[in-house]
């Protein structure tokens, strides 16, 4: 009784441990020169092991949790979290590309139509609504539309360009409009919940994975792609300055948002460096690599913690 209460309870934003984790094991793959080769191995390894185990306790909860499963879905923050999954299908096919094509493709492929799902329900729910209000919106929001700019990191080499056209214009529009409105919402109205308060690096994510993705369309380094990587870049150091105040809240499962987009910061640099050459932005990829790897072993460590104290999977209040 007590095993099927804790599936019932097992939240979806649990995949944000993935996302962290995959983008620890692109970040180390790129830094490969520094580092070594066999560490990128190490995290993806783990990744992988997580990734089956969330997977398998997921799929549990829709067989036998379906009801309580869809109502998560229409749940104004939780559907947000839902495209974790099919990002983290992105991602890998990210890490992959350099191995084995054949197995990115097919891992790229799952991940990209299984998002486009999730993102014409997830636009579907918000625009039909009969919940949502002003107060509901935060950082979270903004996850449905990243995995559309992820897609053409992979995308460009496995579809024709049009295809990564198509995700990359849905992901920055969106980005566009949803920073206009979250922006408004916390400017104007009662700031997020304490909850919610590590959500707020999920800010840095569109940006520099738009600029990654840009440059994989057009292969320059032009005016927008200076702006995204540099206001990127802005973000990261603003909330960097704020993590004194994060740090004195409570723990939660939202934590493992500071980790995916200090990945994505410090990817984006490593970009930078290879089309300037300016050891300026390899110094600022490492740092962020660096923060990186303290951020996901002290959340390891608070996760197993709570795990092992069972205070996840249960009954909000």
């Amino acid at each position: 009784m007590e095993k099927m209460l804790r599936i019932k309870n097992f939240p979806v934003s649990f995949f944000a441990i993935i996302l962290g984790m995959s983008g620890l094991s692109i970040v180390s793959q790129k830094l490969q020169i520094l580092l070594g080769s066999e560490l990128q191995w190490f995290f993806f390894g783990i990744t992988i092991v997580l990734f089956a185990v969330l997977l398998t306790a997921f799929i549990v909860k829709l067989f036998t949790q379906m009801e309580y499963l869809i109502s998560e879905f229409y749940h104004p923050i939780k559907i947000n979290f839902f495209p974790t999954i099919s990002i983290s299908f992105l991602l890998f096919s990210v890490f992959l590309l350099p191995h084995s094509k054949e197995l990115s493709f097919y891992t790229w492929l799952f991940g990209t139509v299984l998002h486009f799902i999730f993102t014409i329900k997830i636009l579907s729910v918000w625009i039909y609504h009969e919940h949502l209000e002003l107060k509901h919106i935060n950082p979270a929001w903004f996850i449905p539309i990243v995995g559309n700019i992820i897609v053409p990191i992979a995308g460009t080499t496995h579809a024709p360009m049009e295809v990564s056209w198509f995700f990359f214009a849905i992901g920055i529009v969106f980005w566009v409009v949803l920073l206009t409105i979250f922006m408004y919402r916390i400017i104007f109205h009662n700031p997020l919940p304490q909850k919610l308060l590590p959500t707020f690096f999920i800010m840095i994510a569109p940006p520099a994975i738009g600029f990654i993705s840009y440059i994989k369309l057009g292969n320059t380094l032009d005016s927008f792609a200076n702006v995204m990587y540099y206001f990127a870049l802005f973000l990261a150091i603003f909330l960097l300055y704020q993590m004194p105040r994060f740090f004195k809240i409570k723990f939660f499962l939202s934590w493992w948002a500071y980790t995916f987009p200090l990945a994505a910061i410090s990817l984006a640099s490593v970009q930078m460096y290879h089309i300037t050459d300016k050891a300026m932005f390899f110094a600022i990829a490492s740092g962020f690599f660096v923060l990186l790897v303290l951020m996901v072993s002290f959340l390891s460590v608070k996760t197993i913690k709570s795990v092992l104290k069972k205070e996840l999977c249960v009954e909000e209040e």
